[in-house]
């Protein structure tokens, strides 16, 4: 899954992809490098980020959505937690919401992507981008992530989504110190075995690699972010999502093979 931000603020890449023209140029060449997905995202979700209004995110998001359809052939995600943004992007053609919020932020999103038949993915995290640090206090990160996913997942299916169409991602970074996150990648099979869903993982140029490579910008994370897709997909991760999708197709396809092997 190739990250394709059309924001000002990414706090993972230079901002040359909010014009729409950019941006579209930008997916095609993500999807030559071997991307399977492109995710579009009209709203940053780091930590501290400033949320913007819907019709913002919109003004974004569509006319990247609507520019890339016929000429991708690779599905579209749309990287949102706002029912209108959600129903919109998926009439202009989107074939996947994914929701950093689990279904928590918006409560009508869960009816939007039930009735558009797309792909959910559905993320772990705690409280709001400004805060969610000071939620990041867990008694078991496995259980307590597989715990708080399952509840998104039966909100999910109350709203008439049905399980095959989920993916569950346990939100690398998100309310989650170093420590959290790099325990979540050592035990994904569990976090797999105790959902039974898809997994996808998000580990690229986040902040959490810093404290294995030192205090580098995110610019200069991809050899981490190398290490953690490596293990995430050794550890049975379905999707990764990531910036330097060329580089990251070469450690993928790598892994997949060693993992082939695997007894």
């Amino acid at each position: 899954m190739a990250i394709l931000n059309v924001t000002p603020d990414s706090f993972a890449e230079a901002s040359n992809t909010v014009d729409p023209a950019s941006a579209i140029d930008a997916a095609l060449r993500m999807e030559s490098d071997g991307a399977d997905i492109i995710d579009i995202g009209g709203e940053s979700t780091r930590p501290g980020a400033t949320p913007v209004s819907a019709e913002q995110e919109l003004a974004r998001v569509l006319p990247v959505v609507r520019g890339l359809v016929g000429q991708l052939k690779i599905p579209i995600a749309v990287d949102t937690y706002k029912s209108l943004v959600a129903r919109e992007s998926v009439d202009a053609g989107a074939a996947v919401i994914n929701d950093v919020s689990g279904f928590r932020y918006d409560p009508d999103l869960a009816s939007s992507v039930a009735q558009s038949g797309v792909a959910l993915v559905l993320m772990h995290s705690r409280g709001h981008s400004r805060d969610m640090y000071a939620q990041a206090v867990y008694d078991d990160v496995i259980e307590d992530v597989s715990r708080e996913l399952e509840v998104s997942m039966k909100a999910a299916v109350d709203a008439g989504i049905a399980a095959e169409r989920i993916i569950v991602d346990p939100g690398i970074g998100f309310a989650k110190r170093p420590s959290h996150s790099y325990g979540v990648l050592a035990r994904l099979p569990e976090l797999a075995a105790a959902l039974n869903r898809p997994i996808l993982v998000g580990p690229s140029r986040k902040s959490f690699l810093r404290e294995a490579v030192g205090d580098r910008p995110a610019l200069e994370r991809d050899w981490g972010t190398a290490a953690a897709v490596a293990a995430a997909v050794l550890a049975g991760a379905h999707i990764v999502r990531v910036h330097a999708v060329a580089e990251m197709v070469q450690v993928v396809r790598v892994a997949e093979e060693i993992r082939r092997l695997q007894p």
